[in-house]
């Protein structure tokens, strides 16, 4: 609670359904901006004391960090920090929720970044709460969202569903559904990442690499056919799911290759 005091209050105007924390027992907002350096720097606020302190900590110990540093941050740092054992399992998952939500704002604002400077190459926005080094999407983005797939694949929906289990096939039919997908890949890497703490106690499927081609995502930018995804699979998130690694493109974009 003493970083709690110390916090400055976030502006009304920025209590947002987008900057609001999901999953946390009281109400908590979030604000991240880039400095010319790509160094990213976080603003928050709550209505309970506790979580402001908790919204503190992670103010502090981010902000002014460069993005890819601030996305392999791994969810187990609590567990270090004796934080786990001292909060309840509520206020323990809110404030993980906190961390995504840090992370997920940093990685937009690198990918608008980007854009912006007219840097070619998409990005992918990947939920990946690992402590090996960030690469290019390890919740960074990476150049192969250009890699893209060729075009012949039109012809047909290649959907990948050989050895996906209950999560994988979940994942697959919600997109199935969502989406009608003219392209779909779902492929469950969770054993390149056997050795975290987030795998481990949970079922074992965690981190998933999706390629996903469907009309659905004409005219949204990058971030909102990211965004529309996470919607689709928050349940997954919420639930177990750790990490997305995501190619999202629309036919059109495939036929121009």
């Amino acid at each position: 609670m003493f970083y709690g005091k110390n916090l400055k209050p976030l502006d009304a105007q920025f209590k947002t359904k987008d900057n609001k924390v999901e999953g946390c027992v009281s109400q908590v907002w979030v604000r991240a901006h880039l400095d010319e350096d790509k160094n990213v720097f976080y603003q928050a606020d709550s209505d309970s004391s506790l979580t402001k302190g908790l919204a503190a900590l992670l103010v502090n110990g981010l902000s002014g960090r460069p993005v890819p540093e601030v996305l392999k941050i791994s969810p187990d740092f609590a567990v270090r920090l004796g934080l786990q054992q001292s909060l309840t399992p509520s206020r323990n998952n809110g404030f993980l929720n906190m961390l995504k939500l840090m992370q997920r704002k940093a990685l937009e604002l690198l990918i608008e970044a980007k854009k912006g400077s007219g840097s070619s190459g998409n990005g992918q926005i990947v939920n990946d709460n690992s402590e090996k080094p960030v690469e290019s999407s390890s919740l960074d983005s990476k150049a192969d969202e250009n890699s893209g797939v060729g075009s012949s694949s039109l012809k047909g929906s290649e959907e990948s569903s050989g050895g996906l289990g209950s999560r994988g096939m979940r994942i697959k039919e919600k997109l199935e559904r969502e989406l009608s997908p003219i392209e779909l890949k779902v492929e469950d890497v969770s054993y390149q990442h056997a050795g975290h703490a987030g795998v481990r106690g949970s079922d074992g499927e965690t981190h998933f690499n999706l390629k996903i081609v469907s009309k659905e995502f004409e005219g949204k930018s990058l971030v909102k056919r990211h965004r529309l995804v996470y919607g689709l699979l928050d349940q997954e998130l919420q639930s177990g799911l750790h990490a997305l690694s995501i190619v999202a493109k629309t036919p059109s974009e495939v036929e121009a290759k």
